[in-house]
């Protein structure tokens, strides 16, 4: 058996998780990855209420469902971003509280501390998530940033998650981060300075996902080869630049799903990304966690779009071999 093809439902949170898990399972999926928002996982619940994460695991376990990693990418986000009226939309209320700044970068911190917590009492080991970041907006060099204001930046990276991952270590749960755009590690290098920043703690890992990466240029089987012993977590998504002439690969101000647009997320194998090439990457570096489908397609129905994915990413995977293709010849 392969590894288990579980579905992310962070974009599926408009549903309850009941009608979610039944779907999951008609889809064809060996599994779910818990989004930490709507009713999916709640974070304080799990935490506060006795007997809350025994009750997700029968409401799973009733459809057959395993869950390897939970996710808190949205309060994960407000911990280094610079705070503004964007956040509130992403935010439990009690963390975006009176919508200070101060405040809510305070409260995403324990928010992602209790996460940790959460984990530990629901039996998963990982849990993925974003970081934000205070120097995305500094990405292009003008006016002209000094090298002072980049590295403030993973300084504070590491101000504000090493306490953050001294709770992650006390429960035994790893964090995932997914590199993207926004982040503090949105490609390859900037990956390896959060790593450095972090003195490559074994608790701060990576979600990989080969959208975020292809549409900048970056091949993701380079970023698995770069850290192999990193990879925490992988997303199954893909993604297309369609460049012609008038459109930039910085998206030009114009939203997902929008035909003018210069790159675009797609349906697993609708895109770019050279999924063969990864499947063999992670055989490489021993990766046997869940491939994880973060279905996401502006221009095709949901529903079908997640069923056509799990047999997909079924047919793609495969074990490595142990044995060479020529062993049954005597060698000298």
């Amino acid at each position: 058996m392969g590894r288990p093809v579980t579905l992310f439902t962070g974009q599926w949170a408009d549903l309850p998780l009941e009608q979610m898990a039944r779907m999951t399972k008609d889809f064809g999926y060996d599994g779910i990855e818990l989004a930490c928002w709507g009713d999916h996982f709640e974070v304080e619940r799990a935490v506060k209420e006795d007997g809350y994460c025994a009750a997700k695991r029968e409401q799973l376990e009733k459809y057959d469902l395993q869950c390897h990693a939970i996710s808190a990418h949205l309060v994960g986000q407000a911990v280094l971003d610079h705070i503004d009226s964007r956040h509130k939309a992403i935010l439990p209320p009690y963390v975006w509280g009176d919508g200070d700044p101060a405040g809510v970068n305070k409260r995403a911190i324990e928010e992602l501390k209790q996460t940790a917590r959460a984990a530990q009492k629901f039996g998963v080991g990982v849990v993925n998530g974003f970081t934000g970041s205070s120097i995305w907006h500094l990405n292009y060099s003008f006016p002209p940033v000094p090298q002072k204001m980049i590295d403030d930046g993973y300084k504070l990276l590491a101000e504000r998650f090493n306490p953050i991952l001294d709770v992650f270590g006390e429960c035994g749960v790893k964090f995932a981060l997914e590199v993207h755009p926004t982040e503090i590690a949105f490609d390859l290098y900037s990956a390896q300075k959060a790593l450095d920043a972090l003195d490559h703690r074994e608790e701060f890992g990576f979600n990989f996902d080969p959208s975020h990466l292809i549409w900048q240029g970056v091949d993701p089987v380079e970023f698995i080869r770069a850290f192999p012993d990193r990879i925490y977590h992988v997303h199954i998504k893909d993604a297309i630049t369609k460049l012609n002439g008038k459109s930039g690969i910085l998206g030009s101000h114009i939203n997902f799903g929008d035909p003018r647009r210069g790159w675009d997320f797609r349906s697993p194998g609708r895109g770019a990304v050279n999924f063969e090439e990864i499947i063999r990457a992670l055989n490489d570096i021993g990766y046997q966690g869940p491939l994880s489908v973060e279905w996401e397609d502006s221009g095709m129905d949901r529903e079908f779009g997640a069923r056509e994915a799990a047999g997909f990413v079924k047919r793609l995977d495969f074990h490595p071999s142990n044995r060479a293709f020529d062993s049954a010849f005597e060698k000298e």
